[in-house]
């Protein structure tokens, strides 16, 4: 995954908001912003959607959109 490409959400390990919920119901896209560092062994990534929210994610939970 690289910063700028296209995700959406595939599984939520994480308790979210409802928002973020019904944004992974409904396939919406997002766009990698930077990458975070989660409990030292794993990697997340920030996403932004279209309406400018930003959400982390681990990496497993999004996937590339082609």
């Amino acid at each position: 995954m690289e910063v700028g490409q296209k995700v959406k959400i595939c599984r939520l390990k994480e308790k979210v908001s409802a928002e973020v919920i019904e944004k992974a119901q409904q396939g919406q896209q997002g766009v990698i912003k930077s990458f975070k560092m989660t409990d030292g062994s794993g990697v997340g990534v920030f996403v932004e959607f279209p309406d400018a929210t930003t959400n982390w994610f681990f990496e497993d939970e999004v996937q590339v959109v082609q």
